[in-house]
């Protein structure tokens, strides 16, 4: 699994995915991230994600982040977990 720190993260390497509840996220959102709750990306991978583009999780404690980053790697995807 890969790991940056969200200091290392800039919007030109690929979208910022926030996997947190969403009544999480509006109280403590991440600048520069959409929110997909993580049971919906994982449910819907293929209308929110295209193979071959490289996408960037994140959550509030890094749990959920980890889950969908290892959900997704099954899956094909490039993706990389953002820590805070």
């Amino acid at each position: 699994m890969k790991r940056i720190s969200l200091a290392n993260y800039h919007p030109g390497m690929g979208p910022l995915i926030d996997v947190q509840h969403p009544e999480d996220y509006m109280k403590n959102p991440t600048p520069g991230s959409t929110n997909i709750y993580l049971d919906k990306l994982v449910a819907n991978h293929k209308k929110y994600l295209t193979k071959g583009q490289k996408y960037y999780i994140i959550c509030n404690k890094g749990f959920l982040s980890k889950k969908a980053v290892t959900m997704l790697e099954y899956f094909g995807y490039d993706v990389t977990q953002v820590i805070h």
